[in-house]
């Protein structure tokens, strides 16, 4: 089988069936950025889309083929943090910055759930990470492809424009705030729901928002009730463990070899 490197050489030389192959095999770890990211949004595979369009727009610019997976994972994380940042400009249009929230997901995780068979400890997951700011669901698409055996620390790193330890810091970090959003997630599953939480609740629309998770997230600390509901959680790495990537949609893998005018301008 034709190694990355020289599917590189050879689609930035023109071969059009060699550039065919390297977004074939390079879907994947773009979906599952895309994916991890953006928590099952229907628009994953619009952002999937420009990213590959990008990265065909723009592969004459990589000096380094050895580099081609950072480089095309920090295409995808731009991408995704642009069209988080559209969401939010959105929504802070649509309702007072105190409301501020994603829209809806049910629609959504019914897709992804009905697509994928996903464990309790999964799905949990995949909630919590609807909680975590920009900048940190985009690290955690990256740190999933890194348990994945998709991305090396290294990879992580060059694709976050920074040092490896400073990633693993950045990977750190985003791990305890996720520990933190899934701490919120049982909570507010749990049956009965602590009493004071229904009224620290009170106005909350439903959906996730950073206002909420740090007002939730302040009253489990303060609550002996809800931090003891919160607490048994399962290590990240049980729940990465047995995950394999995202399966890339046939639709999307016509429309990233589809013919378009961005080829080696």
């Amino acid at each position: 089988m034709t190694d990355e490197r020289s599917l590189v050489v050879a689609a930035e030389a023109g071969d059009r069936r060699a550039l065919d192959d390297l977004a074939r095999v390079s879907l994947p770890l773009v979906y599952t950025i895309a994916r991890r990211a953006l928590g099952g949004l229907p628009d994953v595979d619009d952002v999937v889309q420009d990213t590959m369009l990008r990265a065909v727009r723009d592969l004459r610019s990589l000096r380094t083929p050895e580099s081609f997976r950072p480089w095309l994972a920090a295409i995808a994380t731009r991408q995704v943090s642009s069209h988080l940042h559209r969401r939010q400009v959105d929504a802070e249009r649509a309702v007072p910055l105190e409301e501020m929230t994603d829209p809806p997901h049910a629609d959504a995780e019914s897709l992804v759930l009905a697509c994928v068979e996903l464990t309790q400890g999964h799905r949990q997951v995949m909630r919590a990470s609807r909680w975590l700011d920009r900048s940190d669901r985009v690290v955690l698409s990256l740190w999933w492809l890194e348990a994945a055996g998709r991305l090396t620390r290294a990879e992580v790193a060059e694709t976050l424009a920074t040092s490896v330890a400073h990633a693993g810091v950045r990977l750190q970090r985003m791990r305890s705030q996720l520990d933190l959003c899934r701490s919120l997630v049982v909570t507010l599953d749990a049956s009965p729901r602590c009493a004071q939480l229904a009224v620290a609740l009170d106005g909350w629309g439903g959906r996730p928002s950073t206002l909420w998770r740090k007002r939730i997230v302040r009253h489990i600390r303060c609550c002996s009730v809800c931090a003891q509901a919160a607490g048994g959680l399962s290590p990240l790495e049980r729940l990465t463990a047995c995950l394999a990537l995202f399966p890339v949609s046939p639709a999307l893998l016509a429309a990233a070899r589809r013919p378009s005018g961005h080829h080696f301008r």
